[in-house]
């Protein structure tokens, strides 16, 4: 690559950009499409706006939640990860077995973790090290995880966990109907946002989401970036395996199939490019409780299942074509000859 062509690479965003960005850009519109459906649904679907709604709604998008977070960077670096759920699997599995086996819960979930991050280390190295496609890599460790955590404990199911670990999960802070959980979230998703939004780090992102190669030649360490994202994505992902096993009680090699699919479309609604480059953690966090809210809505309006999965496929495929549609027209408008400035951020 040449000087020139380093050029007219467009420049990572700046901070600045960022926040004028998320006060007037996509992430905004996610937000307040997501405050639209909460404000309709509590006129219109009877219980919605109650605590115990609320309670079950956040327990069930709290794994995508965690997983999102790494997933959020590893899009906008231009990866992406399909093993997560797998890894969640194969986490509670590890959790069950160990348990069951006589160890402590503390010690079966911190052995779970660390084959979280071990996982994460395998995607990691056979991307930036032996150079695969991080598509093709975490296709195949999606079978993997989800063969070992089968194999590990076949058709059956652990149970009989500690009661006091179960209510703690559980629990919700007293007089709302927010889960105690919540609090774990919260740290991470301010751990994530500070690294994505407030650092050289997250500029690197942006930068290797952009061009990677342009960013290498500018002394951006790409590949040891991208590595560790992988193993921040499986640690988060045993997390949320652990973190499943004790709120449904079971460790079982089939827990959360499919899941990596509502993670990668949540973080897709909430505005990150699928193409890399461009995207922020308030819109993902927006975008997961909006298929969240949507979804219970929907439930408890007797809505059936597989009109739930049409209207959440359309909603995707709105918020990730709409803007496309938008940027075309306003192209149409612009005068013949007009080019963009740049290193101006779409």
């Amino acid at each position: 690559m040449t000087v020139d062509q380093v050029r007219t690479v467009p420049a990572a965003p700046t901070t600045q950009a960022r926040l004028r960005k998320l006060l007037l850009g996509r992430d905004a519109a996610i937000i307040g499409l997501f405050l639209v459906v909460v404000l309709v649904a509590s006129f219109s679907v009877d219980n919605f706006s109650t605590s115990t709604t609320w309670y079950f709604l956040f327990l069930d998008v709290f794994p995508i939640l965690l997983i999102a977070l790494p997933m959020t960077l590893i899009i906008i670096a231009a990866q992406i990860d399909l093993s997560v759920a797998s890894m969640l699997g194969l986490s509670s599995v590890l959790v069950g077995a160990l348990y069951e086996q006589g160890w402590s819960l503390g010690a079966a979930a911190l052995a779970a973790l660390v084959v979280g991050a071990l996982g994460g280390a395998l995607n990691g190295f056979l991307v930036t090290v032996v150079g695969l496609p991080s598509l093709a890599v975490t296709i195949g460790t999606l079978a993997l995880f989800r063969g070992l955590a089968v194999g590990i404990l076949g058709t059956r199911a652990v149970t009989g966990f500690p009661s006091g670990a179960q209510d703690l999960v559980s629990a919700r802070f007293a007089g709302t109907g927010i889960p105690v959980v919540m609090a774990v979230f919260v740290v991470a998703a301010l751990g994530f946002g500070v690294v994505l939004h407030a650092t050289a780090t997250g500029r690197l992102v942006y930068a290797a989401g952009l061009n990677a190669e342009a960013a290498r030649f500018a002394g951006g360490r790409v590949n040891r970036l991208t590595f560790w994202l992988f193993v921040a994505s499986g640690v988060m992902s045993a997390l949320a395996g652990v973190y499943w096993t004790l709120r449904y009680g079971s460790a079982r090699g089939d827990n959360a199939v499919g899941l990596e699919l509502s993670v990668v479309a949540a973080v897709l609604v909430g505005g990150v490019s699928i193409f890399g480059g461009r995207g922020a953690l308030p819109g993902v966090i927006a975008g997961v409780l909006l298929i969240g809210a949507l979804r219970s809505a929907l439930r408890l309006a007797d809505v059936s299942s597989d009109v739930i999965n049409v209207v959440t496929g359309v909603l995707l495929i709105a918020t990730v074509v709409g803007p496309g549609l938008v940027a075309r027209a306003r192209g149409a408008t612009r005068r013949p000859g007009t080019r963009s400035s740049v290193g101006a951020v779409d």
